[in-house]
Formats: structure tokens, sequence, C-alpha cells
């Protein structure tokens, strides 16, 4: 009878062990939090850049300001009243 209460406290530390260093265990969730940190960061970068390219499509959509504004910083256009003045940098 006196051997009772060492197995049910043998049985206890390893159930604690378990709880504590198993596959559930504290590190495992820490590294799990610090993973689920990490992709929040990532996602809200990602939903920002959303952000900004469904803003561009919008305004390339609507307007033409924009559209006129890559051309003349993409591909040189210009209009046919406009003068086209190109600074050296580091001239004056």
């Amino acid at each position: 009878m006196r051997i009772v209460p060492f197995v049910f406290a043998a049985l206890l530390l390893l159930v604690h062990a378990e709880l504590w260093f198993g596959k559930g265990g504290v590190p495992h969730v820490m590294s799990l939090r610090s993973e689920l940190t990490e992709q929040r960061a990532r996602n809200d970068e990602a939903r920002a850049r959303n952000e900004r390219l469904m803003a561009e499509v919008a305004d390339l959509k609507d307007g033409v300001e924009i559209v006129e504004e890559r051309a003349r910083l993409d591909m040189g256009m210009i209009k046919p009243d406009e003068v086209l003045v190109v600074v050296a940098p580091g001239s004056r």
C-alpha cells in the first residue's frame, strides 16, 4: 500500500512533463506565437500593398491624370504645346 502514492506521483510527474515539454508544451506554443506574429506582419504589409494597387487601378480606370503621368515618366511623352526641359543632376 505504501507504493501507491509513489506510483501516482510518478504518473503525475509524467503527465506534467508532457504538458510542459511535449507536442503541445510551452516551447512549442511560444514558437507558434512568434510565427503568428511574423505572419500577421507579412499580412499587414500585403494588405497595404493591395490597397495601394487597388487605388492605382481605380485611378487608371477613372482618371486620365495618372495615365498622362505614366506616359511622361515612362515613355518621355509630352503634349503638343509643352516644352521638355531636362535638368542634369549636379548642374547649376
